[in-house]
């Protein structure tokens, strides 16, 4: 399952999620506690293994503007987090090795999620940013993809939950890693990574008793590498 450690800013903490499992990390452009200058990115993305993800998030950027940070801070993806148009996703998506668009929960653009044709669609809580869970039952109503990023409020206690629930191809966490805005906590990250992979397995085993060619409830992010 696909692992995001967001808000990411400064080196030690990108690499020390990575060597605890973490699949991506996002750094955060937009106007945020969390977010970091586009040179010190390039400095930590130059780090980073080849097979590793980093994300840069934006929201209402100029979609020439998203291109030029992504040149410079040497991020592979991009996840679109405002209003942006599917025209705005069209344009930067040739930059980039991996698009998500992210929605919050209960916005009627969820409606138009399969317009952007990105890589991954992310549901946030109403307030992004804020930590708070929504109803996971929700997301009985949207446009299912095999690429849902679920996010908003995940912890290391309730992620295993999240996952049962909505069985995501990835998740996406932030705050609830976090000692204070910006600084991941080691413990909580280890917690969370080994709690998604964990619920991992559980799922695993579910679609081992399902009957030969009925589907799997599970998402393998590791046959993409």
């Amino acid at each position: 399952m696909f692992i995001k450690i967001c808000g990411i800013t400064n080196e030690e903490e990108a690499l020390l999620s990575v060597a605890m499992g973490a699949d991506a990390v996002g750094f955060i452009f937009a106007p945020s506690p969390r977010q970091v200058a586009t040179g010190a990115v390039a400095q930590i993305t130059s780090r980073l293994p080849g097979e590793i993800i980093s994300v840069g998030v934006f929201r209402d950027s100029l979609p020439e503007r998203v291109v030029d940070l992504v040149t410079l801070s040497g991020v592979k993806g991009v996840q679109l987090h405002g209003s942006e148009r599917p025209e705005d996703a069209a344009f930067i998506r040739p930059h980039v090795h991996f698009l998500v668009k992210a929605f919050s929960a209960g916005s009627p653009m969820l409606e138009r999620a399969g317009e952007y044709a990105a890589d991954a669609l992310l549901v946030d809580s109403p307030r992004p940013g804020s930590g708070q869970v929504f109803d996971w039952a929700t997301l009985g109503s949207i446009p299912r993809t095999d690429r849902l990023i679920l996010a908003g409020g995940l912890t290391p206690e309730n992620v295993g939950e999240a996952i049962a629930q909505v069985r995501p191809w990835g998740v996406d966490v932030n705050s609830g890693v976090e000692s204070s805005p910006g600084h991941k906590d080691p413990r909580k990250l280890r917690a969370f990574i080994q709690a998604v992979r964990e619920a991992e397995e559980k799922l695993t085993d579910a679609a081992n008793d399902f009957p030969p060619n009925a589907g799997s409830p599970l998402y393998n992010w590791q046959n993409e590498r």
